[in-house]
């Protein structure tokens, strides 16, 4: 029996004919210390809830889907060629590159809807901040409560009270979508889903997230619970920017966790929900979802060469058309963007101090400077000027400007990048000024 459901779960996966949130292999309890097979998950991806019906796509139009998906690629980048633009079917859409946060399409890109699972982004954004502020650690054991096991849709079947690691809880997230792991990282990290929601909101509001409201973790249907392309598009650049080890998560496409309870301990297969892991070659994540009032939904990343693209969809009308869309967006991307990055910068010398203790102060760059083009511009011509101030007058802070440099092409600036004095210096005083004559003096 047990072999059978393994072919059989790997049959269906490589087909694309389901999408799996998680099957469950192999257990064994206080009570029987054989291997077996049970509660093979086949499920749609993310549910609204547990037991609510799919009104959005049928199962044969979701079958269909994933198959399509991977094998339009060629056609969806000679449409985009041979059109001048992408024919994207979904009501929104924006297609941004990572490093500079260029919009190179949008369709729609700020009216608000509901962004199901891809609310999992902001999830995941907060959960990189409290690993880089120390505030938890991956191994760190986090304890499901029974509120967070209770959540519905898409899931990984945590009990109360059974234990996993934030870095499973991550890939549970990132992988499977998660729901019940959602909450009970957000309680781990703020008291309370609550809590963790208006840290969300805050950290929407920074990032300049201006037409969204979450109201829960993990995008399940709530009323007010809304953003946009443009906003996810916001929230997925400062994650893969900012800490691109999520690639690490969001590339698995297959892996086991194991649950370990009162029950005993059992294995559970995690398969990713985003099929363009397999079905698109550039593909770096990141993360889908779907509702009933969403629909389908995706937020797409991919790399090639040294071009780094985010492409949105929402509300497409089924699952091969969020796809299709988002591949037609990155095709159209790739073959119109070409980036410019300055890496050959020449070292900076000081810049004199005017009334300070020290006469001169040394200077460093603000940045890497980079440019993207999407009309084909002979990159080579570009030139640089650098701008120094004669001087800057004291006290002096780290960071104060001091010059900048400038970046030429066909006779227009295209931009800059700042030059700033790289330490603090106080304004001279009446000590300082007798040390500075006692030297003239000896000299």
């Amino acid at each position: 029996m047990k072999a059978f459901l393994a072919v059989l779960v790997s049959l269906l996966t490589v087909r694309g004919d389901v999408s799996f949130t998680g099957y469950l292999i192999s257990g064994q309890n206080s009570g029987n210390t054989d291997v077996y097979a049970q509660d093979v998950h086949i499920l749609h991806e993310e549910t609204v809830e547990r037991d609510a019906k799919q009104d959005t796509a049928s199962d044969s139009e979701e079958q269909k889907a994933d198959a399509d998906a991977g094998t339009e690629t060629n056609a969806e980048a000679d449409t985009a060629e041979h059109t001048g633009g992408p024919q994207i079917s979904a009501p929104s859409a924006i297609l941004m590159e990572a490093s500079t946060g260029s919009v190179i399409y949008e369709k729609d890109a700020d009216t608000a809807r509901p962004p199901a699972s891809v609310t999992k982004v902001m999830t995941m954004l907060l959960i990189f901040d409290a690993l880089e502020s120390g505030k938890i650690k991956l191994e760190d054991e986090v304890t499901v409560s029974e509120y967070a096991a209770s959540m519905g849709g898409s899931q990984v079947y945590l009990e109360p009270g059974e234990t996993q690691t934030v870095d499973t809880m991550l890939k549970c997230i990132s992988v499977a979508s998660a729901n019940d792991a959602c909450v009970a990282m957000s309680e781990y990290i703020a008291g309370s889903e609550e809590e963790f929601v208006r840290q969300m909101n805050e950290r929407a509001k920074g990032l300049g997230m201006k037409n969204t409201q979450f109201v829960n973790c993990n995008g399940l249907d709530t009323d007010g619970h809304v953003t946009t392309a443009r906003d996810i598009a916001l929230m997925s650049r400062e994650l893969i920017t900012k800490y691109p080890q999520i690639h690490d998560y969001c590339m698995i496409w297959m892996e086991n966790i194991t649950h370990t309870t009162r029950k005993g301990s059992s294995e559970f297969g995690l398969t990713n929900t985003n099929k363009l892991v397999r079905q698109y070659e550039y593909t770096t994540g990141l993360k889908t979802g779907s509702t009933g009032l969403a629909k389908f939904c995706v937020s797409a990343t991919a790399k090639k060469g040294d071009v780094e693209l985010i492409a949105v969809i929402m509300a497409a009308d089924d699952s091969k058309t969020r796809f299709k869309d988002a591949t037609a967006l990155l095709n159209h991307g790739f073959g119109k963007c070409q980036i410019y990055r300055d890496e050959d910068l020449e070292p900076l010398g000081e810049v004199a101090v005017a009334g300070g203790a020290e006469d001169t102060v040394s200077c460093e760059y603000g940045g890497i400077f980079t440019w993207l083009d999407t009309e084909g511009a002979d990159l080579s011509a570009i030139t640089k000027e650098y701008k120094m101030e004669e001087s800057v007058q004291a006290p002096v802070k780290k960071g104060d400007r001091a010059g900048c440099v400038s970046y030429i092409l066909n006779g227009k600036e295209i931009g800059s990048i700042d030059i700033l004095v790289s330490e603090d210096v106080e304004k001279a005083g009446f000590l300082d000024y007798l040390i500075k004559m006692m030297g003239q003096f000896r000299a």
